[in-house]
């Protein structure tokens, strides 16, 4: 079961998502550094070790582990054509039991932001967390006016819920998050907000 776990892999059209990999590093590394600016106001501030190897090394250690144990599936975002690194996507807090339920988690380079990758990337890992997973509910969460991944969790079939007081702490700072969830056997009528 874990060997096959390790070669986790979902394909769809133009992508293919499987775990980072420690030959990752160099298109990861230089995927963030040239995304710096367009990513940091959307996310936790990096820590002054973000881009070397011993990090990302932790990074893959910590997706193996996670996916081992049943408590994330973090994938990273290939294009199937030319195999180059897109972003990352992951499925976290992953709750058994009663809840049946995780959080989604994603971030895309600046080259590749507004192709339809994103929501295609996010169908894929939601189809895989209601049929592969068993999960009933995928939650996800952003900040007000990042309309852009406001718009694509709503094309993706992501219904506004409310709003979280001091939910994550975003580029330094605590901020308040919208939050969607994406249910498996979903009868709501449109949730968003104008």
């Amino acid at each position: 079961m874990l060997a096959r776990k390790r070669h986790l892999r979902l394909e769809t059209e133009r992508l293919t998502l499987r775990l980072p990999r420690h030959a990752d590093f160099r298109p990861w590394i230089a995927l963030r550094d040239v995304s710096r600016e367009f990513l940091t106001p959307w996310e936790p501030t990096w820590a002054a070790d973000h881009l070397t190897r011993k990090s990302f090394t932790g990074r893959v250690y910590w997706a193996q582990r996670a996916l081992a144990q049943g408590s994330a599936v973090p994938l990273f975002i290939f294009h199937r054509q030319d195999e180059t690194l897109l972003g990352a996507i992951t499925l976290d807090n992953i709750r058994r039991g009663p809840a049946q339920s995780a959080t989604l988690g994603y971030w895309i380079g600046q080259p590749h932001a507004r192709q339809g990758y994103m929501r295609e990337a996010i169908e894929a890992v939601v189809h895989y967390a209601f049929r592969g997973q068993d999960l009933s509910r995928v939650e996800a969460a952003c900040l007000p006016e990042n309309v852009a991944s406001r718009g694509v969790l709503e094309k993706a079939g992501f219904k506004y819920e409310g709003v979280a007081q001091s939910y994550l702490q975003i580029n330094g700072r605590w901020r308040n998050h919208v939050l969607y969830a994406h249910l498996r056997h979903d009868r709501r009528g449109r949730t968003d907000v104008g």
